[in-house]
C-alpha cells in the first residue's frame, strides 16, 4: 500500500511530470472534443433519402443488369439531380443511416460535453478533492485552458486541410457519388490537352447532361473549327459551375465560348454541399454559404467550406464500411470514352396526354411509377413560397454576375440559353421562371449572348422525353443540332472580330 501510495504520489503528484501528464490529457481531450463536434455536427453529405446517389446516365460505369431510374421526389422540391444511372436505387447502409441519425447525434453530442468537462477538471489548477489524497492540493504550474483549446482546434483544422484540402481524399472519393463525379470532371478539364480549336464548353445540370452530346456536336461543328465539351452534371447548380470553372480555367481564357442554361437551383442543399466541395477554397467560406436560404443550412456550407471532411460525411462512412471494394472502384482503369460514346436513352413517354382544361394526365400502361411522378411534376410544380422564389432569382442574378465579371476582361463569350422545360413545356409553370429572369441580367460591354427563349419549344413532345424533365436519345439529338446550329452562327462574328482586334 505505502509502495502504491508512493508511485502514485510521483505519478501525479507536485512535481513538474504530474502537471505535464494532467496537461497532456486534458490536450487529448480536449482535441478528441473538438473532432467530435466537427463529425458530429457538420453538414451531411446527402439529404434525407439520397445517400451519395449513383452518377448521372453519361458517366456511368458499365453494369450486368438492365439500366433503371433513380429519384427522390421531395414535397417542396424535386432534385434537379433527376438520376439515370445502371443500377438500381442506392440503399442506406447501416452504418451511415446510423451515422446520420439524429439520435446517435444527440447521444455523441453529451459525450462531447462529458469530455470537455473531464478536460477543464483535468486542466484547472487549484485544490483537488479530498479523495485523492496522494497528490497535491495545488499545481505548481500554470495551465492554460483557452490556448491548449486553440492549438487542438488549429491542429484538428491543419489536418483537416491536409487531407482534404490538398486533393488527397478527393483522389479515393467514391467514384459513383456526387463529390467524385465533380472532382474526376473537373480533373480530367483540368488536365485534358487544348485541342487548339474554337473551344465551346456548355455546363448545366442533369437536363444538360441528358439533352447535350459533345460528340455529336463535334462532328457537326467541326468544319467551323468548333469543339465542344461538357461538364454538365446532375444536381449541379449555378453557384457550383463558377467553382468549377475557376478550377478548370484560371486564367479565365481558356475557351471561346461557355454556355450556362437558365434553371432555377432545385437540388438539395445538403446534396449541393457534398457536391460543391471538392471545388471550394477557405475564402468561399462566406460567399458560398450565403447561397442558402436557411441558416442552419448556411452553418453547414460555411463549416464544409472551412472543415471539408464534414462535407464527406456519407463517403467516409461508406470507406470505413467498405474500404477494399472502395480500393478497388477507385483502381478501376477510367473510361476515357464512355461520357462521349453515351447516346441518351431509346425510352419515350409516347401516349402521354395533357389536358389543361381539367388538368388531368393519361399514362400508356407501360410507364413506371417514377416517370409519371416527373411528367405531374413538371405540370404542375409544387407551390413555392414568393420569399423563396425571389431568394432563388436573387441567387442565380447574383452568380451570373459573378461569372460575367470574371470573364469581363476575357475573350470568352458568355451564351446563356433556356433550359428544354419538358414535353408539355408550353402548360408547365416552370415557364414562368425562364419568362420572368430572362431580361433581369444587366448586362455590360462584354460579349453576352442571349438565345431565344423559345428555341427549343419545338422539343415540347412526349416522343422526345423517356420522363417528364429528360430529353431521350432522339431529343439529344435534335436539341445538339439545334443548339450547334445557333452557336456556330452567332460565335463566328464574334471570333473574327477578336481575330481582327489582335494586333499578332
Amino acid at each position: 500500500m505505502d509502495n502504491f501510495s508512493t508511485n502514485r504520489a510521483s505519478f501525479c503528484g507536485g512535481a513538474p511530470l504530474a502537471t505535464s501528464s494532467r496537461s497532456r490529457t486534458a490536450y487529448i481531450l480536449l482535441l478528441l472534443c473538438v473532432i467530435c463536434v466537427a463529425t458530429c455536427f457538420g453538414s451531411p453529405s446527402t439529404g434525407r433519402g439520397v445517400v451519395q446517389p449513383i452518377v448521372t446516365a453519361n458517366g456511368t460505369k458499365s453494369v450486368k443488369h438492365p439500366p433503371s431510374i433513380t429519384a427522390t421526389l421531395e414535397r417542396q422540391t424535386l432534385l434537379a439531380s433527376v438520376t439515370v444511372s445502371g443500377i438500381s436505387a442506392p440503399q442506406v447502409s447501416p452504418l451511415t443511416a446510423l451515422w446520420q441519425s439524429r439520435a446517435v447525434r444527440w447521444v455523441l453530442g453529451v459525450v462531447v460535453v462529458a469530455v470537455l468537462y473531464v478536460a477543464i477538471y483535468l486542466s484547472a489548477p487549484g485544490a483537488i478533492p479530498k479523495g485523492f489524497r496522494a497528490e497535491p492540493s495545488t499545481s505548481p504550474r500554470q495551465l492554460h485552458v483557452a490556448r491548449n483549446l486553440l492549438i487542438g482546434v488549429a491542429v484538428f483544422t491543419c489536418l483537416d486541410g491536409v487531407i482534404f484540402h490538398t486533393g488527397l481524399y478527393a483522389s479515393i472519393l467514391a467514384p459513383a457519388s456526387y463529390a467524385g463525379r465533380m472532382a474526376m470532371l473537373t480533373r480530367a478539364e483540368k488536365q485534358r490537352v487544348s485541342s487548339g480549336l474554337k473551344e465551346v464548353l456548355v455546363v448545366g445540370d442533369s437536363r444538360i447532361a441528358e439533352g447535350f452530346s459533345a460528340a455529336a456536336a463535334d462532328k457537326l461543328g467541326s468544319e467551323a473549327g468548333f469543339k465542344f465539351l461538357s461538364v454538365a452534371e446532375a444536381a449541379s447548380s449555378i453557384d457550383i459551375w463558377y467553382y468549377a470553372l475557376r478550377e478548370v480555367d484560371p486564367a479565365a481564357h481558356r475557351y471561346t465560348a461557355i454556355v450556362f442554361p437558365m434553371v432555377m437551383p432545385t437540388s438539395k442543399p445538403a446534396l449541393r454541399i457534398s457536391m460543391a466541395a471538392p471545388v471550394l477554397h477557405y475564402g468561399d467560406c462566406f460567399e458560398f454559404a450565403s447561397g442558402f436560404e436557411q441558416w442552419p443550412d448556411r452553418f453547414r456550407a460555411f463549416t464544409g467550406s472551412i472543415l471539408r471532411g464534414s462535407a464527406y460525411q456519407a463517403d467516409i462512412a461508406s470507406l470505413l464500411e467498405h474500404p477494399f471494394e472502395r480500393v478497388r472502384n477507385v483502381r478501376l482503369p477510367e473510361n476515357k470514352h464512355q461520357r462521349a460514346a453515351y447516346e441518351g436513352r431509346d425510352d419515350d413517354i409516347v401516349g402521354t396526354s395533357y389536358n389543361p382544361k381539367t388538368g388531368q394526365v393519361t399514362f400508356p400502361p407501360r410507364l413506371t411509377e417514377f416517370q409519371r411522378d416527373t411528367i405531374r411534376y413538371s405540370l404542375r410544380p409544387p407551390s413555392e413560397s414568393e420569399t423563396r422564389t425571389q431568394h432563388l432569382a436573387k441567387l442565380q442574378r447574383h452568380w451570373i454576375q459573378r461569372i460575367l465579371q470574371r470573364y469581363s476582361a476575357s475573350p470568352t463569350a458568355i451564351v446563356l440559353m433556356p433550359a428544354p422545360r419538358g414535353p408539355f413545356g408550353g402548360f408547365s409553370k416552370l415557364s414562368m421562371a425562364y419568362r420572368t429572369f430572362f431580361g433581369t441580367i444587366a448586362m455590360n460591354d462584354k460579349s453576352v449572348l442571349m438565345l431565344p427563349e423559345h428555341m427549343f419549344d419545338f422539343l415540347e413532345a412526349p416522343e422526345y422525353y423517356f420522363d417528364g424533365l429528360h430529353l431521350n436519345s432522339k431529343g439529344r439529338q435534335k436539341f445538339t443540332a439545334r443548339l450547334v446550329a445557333e452557336l456556330v452562327k452567332r460565335l463566328q462574328p464574334i471570333d473574327s472580330r477578336h481575330l481582327a482586334s489582335d494586333p499578332n
